[in-house]
């Protein structure tokens, strides 16, 4: 029989629930408002670790000044709730008042790795996202976290800050989880129109397009940006913000595919912002 489910909201409930949990404790970082994507984290995390963690804290840092913080979907009883049901063990609720106190001024920045692409169009997003999970990896001591592939520069990030300031936890990148006609899972698809909803397909056809001419021969990064561009032309509804095929792991853009690389897009349906990839091994 599995333990009851603790959720704690302060550093000192925190600490007390941590003590009592085993050191191979696999967690899961998330901003809530939970869906399969974050669901499949947590049971990957039961299947390789004693114990499992998830954080729910909706972190005010990364988002832009003309971004969706105040409007960014919440649901803690629901959330809860799905939690209980993949008995997870720990649930950390912090405030943004304990997390960020009056004259809070210590900030952790990822160089290179994190200014192209998402960097470049979120100014700061990334700054806010190394900050907290440093964060959240200091308070819960991890042995292993678990990331969504949908959040592919966010993963790379996290990995090159992991490295940089040895932290003792292995980074475990999951598959994106998706929808039965591709659309990957994201707490931003409640946004979404149904007009917009059924456009939205376009990002997953573009990568897949391009990623199929790759698996017929394609290696010029160029014909593979065209490839996706093209695709989401023929939707009218897709304002596209970046393209990219770029290096797996410094996300330098290429000029030719030779090892691991990264399809990855933006795109804008009205004002709902939604991010895709393809991983090419």
């Amino acid at each position: 029989m599995s333990r009851q489910m603790i959720v704690a909201t302060t550093l000192e409930e925190l600490g007390t629930a941590r003590e009592l949990l085993d050191d191979s404790l696999g967690f899961v970082p998330t901003m809530g408002y939970l869906h399969e994507g974050h669901l499949s984290l947590a049971r990957r995390a039961r299947e390789e670790c004693r114990t499992v963690a998830v954080s729910i804290f909706v972190n005010p840092t990364q988002f832009g000044p003309s971004e969706d913080l105040a409007n960014y979907p919440r649901d803690l009883e629901r959330d809860l709730r799905l939690l209980e049901q993949e008995e997870v063990d720990l649930v950390w609720t912090p405030t943004a008042e304990m997390l960020y106190p009056p004259g809070y001024q210590t900030w952790v920045e990822v160089g290179e790795v994190g200014l192209p692409l998402e960097g470049a169009q979120r100014p700061g997003h990334f700054r806010g996202v190394t900050t907290v999970v440093t964060k959240l990896f200091n308070a819960v001591r991890p042995s292993k976290a678990y990331f969504g592939q949908k959040d592919a520069q966010q993963a790379a990030v996290i990995r090159q800050m992991t490295r940089d300031l040895n932290f003792p936890v292995e980074i475990v990148v999951c598959p994106i989880v998706r929808e039965p006609d591709g659309l990957a899972m994201s707490s931003r698809n409640v946004y979404l129109s149904a007009e917009q909803r059924r456009a939205a397909t376009v990002l997953h056809r573009a990568l897949e397009t391009a990623q199929a001419e790759y698996e017929h021969g394609e290696r010029l990064a160029e014909a593979l940006r065209g490839t996706m561009k093209d695709v989401l032309r023929t939707e009218p509804l897709a304002q596209v913000q970046y393209v990219s095929c770029a290096d797996y792991e410094t996300l330098r853009e290429l000029e030719q595919v030779s090892g691991k690389a990264l399809l990855s897009t933006a795109v804008f349906f009205g004002k709902t912002r939604l991010i895709d990839n393809v991983v090419l091994e």
